[in-house]
């Protein structure tokens, strides 16, 4: 199994070459207080952007200081091709952090929460930016989980029409629409880019709109199905990306 990861600011991860660090504060405790390690274990640690490196425990002191030893210069991790995105729409109650977590643990590059005409759950003021750091918490966590050293990037919320944008300048735009009366494809017979940027649109629990359907075709995105089952929007995402990353070659 991979080794535990634990998260370092990423402005001061060093280039250690050989050297010891000290992993203190809220990462600390939860590696020595939560995950137990002890001395001879290894560990991962990194910014959650590409940078890593590996070392080995040397002491647990106290309830929150991990010394590491051993450690390696930093490695980076390459951004993985074809990159993917899902723009997810705002879910209801908790929902919207299940999508997060296990998109990040199925290995999505990139999350924007959309604000879709027909989301029930709106963001505004101090409680869209008190959810909007929810979910990026959760990404952030999750891709600890998962032993992720380059964790998905969760933008601000957007409007339609900056989704739009988005799918505009994408080298694969989709559209997943469940509607059957609605002309669509199946995603698994889609024709995808080997490298580029892959975005892919999760509408709400109550489907995207005829507006913003126009709105994305003409950004230049086609819609797409998964299957005969309706899945709700806090799987759907999940479930397209698993597709995308067996058919892309990233799971091989």
């Amino acid at each position: 199994m991979t080794a535990p990861v634990f998260v370092l600011d990423p402005l001061v991860l060093p280039d250690f070459r050989g050297g010891e660090y000290v992993l203190d504060g809220p990462e600390g405790r939860h590696a020595v207080s939560v995950k137990r390690m002890r001395p001879g274990e290894d560990v991962i640690l990194t910014d959650g952007r590409g940078r890593w490196t590996e070392g080995v425990v040397k002491a647990a002191e106290g309830k929150d200081r991990l010394v590491v030893m051993d450690l390696e210069s930093v490695c980076e991790e390459p951004q993985e091709q074809p990159r993917i995105t899902v723009v997810q729409a705002l879910p209801k109650g908790d929902r919207g952090e299940l999508a997060v977590e296990t998109m990040t643990e199925t290995g999505v590059d990139a999350i924007v929460p959309w604000t879709a005409s027909r989301c029930v759950t709106q963001w505004k003021g101090e409680r869209g930016l008190k959810s909007l750091a929810k979910w990026r918490a959760t990404a952030r966590e999750a891709g600890k989980q998962s032993r992720r050293v380059r964790f998905p990037e969760v933008a601000d919320a957007a409007t339609s029409k900056q989704v739009a944008a988005l799918l505009a300048e994408a080298d694969f735009a989709a559209v997943l629409h469940e509607d059957r009366a609605y002309p669509s494809e199946p995603l698994a017979t889609a024709e995808l880019p080997a490298e580029g940027e892959i975005v892919l649109v999760v509408g709400p629990e109550g489907g995207v709109s005829p507006e913003e359907l126009a709105l994305f075709e003409q950004a230049g995105a086609k819609t797409y199905r998964l299957g005969r089952s309706v899945l709700r929007t806090s799987t759907a995402g999940t479930a397209a990306t698993a597709l995308l990353l067996g058919r892309t070659g990233r799971w091989s």
